[in-house]
């Protein structure tokens, strides 16, 4: 049996969990969302926990068997807790600040690039004073929050390949918090 798939999901308080035949609805505070499991996978919910079964042990099954479980548990921790991704602006002149429902972004080209944010993720923006970008030179923070782990990597994502960050000029572009970039420098000069 799967690890992952047998363990039982908790469910904290003041979470709503409905089930419909193969339709998995998770409701808390942030909101709600919902997952349609594969045929052959069963979810049951027993005294506070959230148990996921397969019909069978074929290499197909085991594997949707823990995927069900684990895509069923974000939900649970979307609704709860939420999930971010934050990004750095590195490089001299780059800029990124909120413009209504717009991300605009300055990164080295000749125009502005402007990024629709979806209305189920909240980007916020922060520019960094001069004094403090630190030996990176982290010119602003970009911060993607929502309660759909898959659309908050998806966009974020699509914001960092904006400006993917480059080893030949110093690291600079958009990267992960934490990412480090390996820089490359010429030999002989």
């Amino acid at each position: 049996m799967s690890r992952i798939g047998r363990t039982p999901i908790q469910l904290p308080d003041g979470i709503k969990v409905d089930i419909e035949e193969r339709k998995v609805t998770v409701t808390g505070k942030l909101g709600t969302l919902d997952y349609t499991v594969k045929p052959g996978i069963s979810v049951t919910l027993d005294d506070g926990k959230i148990l996921v079964e397969r019909s069978n042990d074929s290499r197909e099954q085991k594997s949707f068997h823990g995927l069900a479980r684990a895509l069923i548990n974000n939900l649970v921790k979307g609704v709860t807790e939420g999930y971010s991704r934050s990004l750095q602006v590195i490089g001299t002149g780059y800029s990124a600040e909120m413009a209504g429902p717009w991300l605009k972004m300055n990164l080295g080209y000749s125009h502005e690039i402007l990024v629709e944010v979806p209305e189920n993720l909240k980007v916020e923006t922060q520019t960094i004073p001069r004094r403090e970008q630190g030996a990176l030179g982290v010119q602003a923070v970009i911060k993607v929050s929502g309660i759909h782990k898959e659309d908050v990597g998806k966009f974020a994502a699509e914001i960092r390949a904006c400006r993917k960050p480059a080893p030949n000029f110093k690291g600079k572009g958009i990267r992960w918090e934490g990412e480090h970039v390996r820089v490359v420098s010429k030999a002989g000069t």
